[in-house]
C-alpha cells in the first residue's frame, strides 16, 4: 500500500491553501463571506466535483487515444444534488460526457466511460460508496 500525504493551512478565516506531496502544487479553497470566507477561491465540495471530472476525464481520453480516436473537443458537464440539512452532502452526481469530432463511434465512447467508471477512476470508486453517480454522453459532429 502506498502512503500519500497532504497539508492544509489556514490563511485567514476559512480561507485555506493545501497541497499534496504527490504533485507539490498549492490549491486555494475558500467559502462565502457570510460564513467567514472571502469568496476568493473554490469551495472544497466544488473541488470534489472537479476531482471526479478530472479523474474520469483523464481515463476516457487515455482510452480513446489508445484506440486512435481523434477528438476536436471534450468536456464533462457535472450536475450534483445536495441535501438540505447538515451535513450538506451530494446525494446524486451526474456526469455528461460531451465528445466533439468526426467518426466518433458510440460503442467506443461507451466502453471508455465504462472502463473509467468500473475499473480505473479512483475518485469514482471512493465516491460511489456514498453517492449515486450516473452518467450519459453525447457526440457532437462539427459541420
Amino acid at each position: 500500500m502506498t502512503e500519500h500525504k497532504a497539508i492544509v493551512k489556514q490563511l485567514s478565516g476559512i480561507t485555506f491553501i493545501g497541497k499534496s506531496e504527490d504533485s507539490n502544487h498549492w490549491v486555494t479553497m475558500d467559502g462565502p463571506a457570510n460564513f467567514g470566507g472571502s469568496g476568493a477561491a473554490i469551495r472544497p465540495k466544488e473541488l470534489l466535483l472537479l476531482s471526479l471530472g478530472g479523474c474520469t476525464g483523464a481515463d476516457v481520453i487515455a482510452i480513446l487515444q489508445k484506440k486512435r480516436i481523434k477528438l476536436d473537443d471534450f468536456q464533462i458537464n457535472i450536475t450534483a444534488e445536495q441535501t438540505e440539512t447538515h451535513p450538506k452532502v451530494f446525494s446524486k452526481i451526474n456526469l455528461e460526457y460531451v465528445f466533439t469530432g468526426k467518426d466518433i463511434k458510440g460503442k467506443d465512447v461507451e466502453r471508455a466511460i465504462e472502463l473509467s467508471q468500473t475499473t480505473y477512476c479512483g475518485v469514482t470508486a471512493m465516491l460511489q460508496k456514498s453517492v449515486e453517480i450516473t452518467h450519459n454522453y453525447k457526440i457532437v459532429v462539427p459541420e
